[in-house]
C-alpha cells in the first residue's frame, strides 16, 4: 500500500512513475506531472515527497522489490503509462583510486536499477500498445568528467538502452528517450567547490546553471502525446555546455 494519502484526483490523468522523486530533479519532475493533472507514484528509498505523489518504498537494486512496487502501483492506481527513471547516485573518485565497489555500486543504481524499472514498466505498456519511457541521463555521460568514470559510464549507457528500446518497442506505440541535464541547481551541485562552479559557469554559454523546473518542462514534453514521433533521442538541457556531444 502507498505510504501517502490517496490522490484526490481519482481516475483522471495518466499513471506516471518517477523514481527518485524525493529530491532534486526527480522531485521537480514529479511536481510537474502532478501539476499537469497526472496521477504520480514514486519508487524511492525514503524522504519527504511533494504533495500528490504516492510513495512506494523499494530499492531499485533489488529486482524482487522493484517487481513488488510496480505490482502494488498497478493494483492501487492502474497500468503505468509513463516511466521517468530519475534515481541516481554519485561516488566520485579519480580513476587510479576508484575501487570496484565505487564503480559497481554507481552502475547498479544508475544503469542496472534503471533497467529493472524499465523492464517491469514495459510489460503493461506492451499490453496497452502505448507508453513513454524517459531516462534521466547527464551531460557528463556525453561530455565526460574527471573523477567520474563510474557516473559517466552509467549515464552514457542509458543512450544505448533508450535506442535499443526504441527499436524493439517502437512499433507498439512506446517511445524511449534520454533527457540529459547539464549543471542544475540541486543539493548535488551545491556541494561543488567555488572553483569548479566558476569553471563551468565560464564554459556554459547560457552563463548559469539550470533550475530543476527547466529539466522537468522538457521531460513533460517528451512524455506527452505531442512527442509521439520522438524516440531514441538525447535531449540536452545544459545551457549549451555540451554542444557537439
Amino acid at each position: 500500500m502507498p505510504a501517502t494519502e490517496s490522490i484526490a484526483a481519482g481516475p483522471t490523468g495518466r499513471v506516471v512513475v518517477v523514481t527518485g522523486a524525493a529530491r532534486g530533479i526527480g522531485r521537480a519532475i514529479a511536481e510537474r506531472f502532478v501539476a499537469d493533472g497526472d496521477r504520480v507514484a514514486t519508487i524511492y528509498r525514503g524522504g519527504d515527497l511533494p504533495k500528490g505523489v504516492e510513495a512506494y518504498v523499494a530499492d531499485i537494486t533489488d529486482t524482487a522489490a522493484v517487481d513488488a512496487a510496480f505490482t502494488a502501483i498497478e493494483k492501487d492506481m492502474g497500468p503505468v503509462e509513463v516511466l521517468v527513471a530519475s534515481a541516481g547516485v554519485t561516488k566520485d573518485q579519480l580513476l587510479m583510486r576508484m575501487s570496484d565497489e565505487e564503480f559497481e555500486s554507481v552502475v547498479d543504481v544508475n544503469l542496472t536499477g534503471t533497467f529493472r524499472c524499465v523492464r517491469r514498466a514495459s510489460k503493461g505498456m506492451i499490453r496497452a500498445r502505448k507508453g513513454r519511457i524517459v531516462l534521466i541521463g547527464s551531460i557528463v555521460g556525453l561530455f565526460g568528467g574527471a573523477g567520474q568514470v563510474n557516473y559517466a559510464s552509467s549515464k552514457a549507457a542509458l543512450v544505448g538502452m533508450a535506442r535499443s528500446i526504441s527499436r524493439e518497442l517502437g512499433s507498439r506505440g512506446i517511445t524511449a528517450n534520454v533527457v540529459a541535464p547539464g549543471y542544475v541547481e540541486t543539493d548535488m551541485t551545491s556541494a561543488l567547490s567555488d572553483d569548479v562552479r566558476k569553471f563551468y559557469l565560464k564554459n556554459i554559454p547560457a552563463g548559469r546553471f539550470a533550475s530543476p523546473d527547466e529539466v522537468a518542462s522538457v521531460v513533460s514534453f517528451v512524455a506527452s502525446d505531442a512527442a509521439g514521433y520522438v524516440t531514441g533521442a538525447v535531449i540536452p538541457v545544459d545551457g549549451g555546455l555540451g554542444m557537439g556531444h
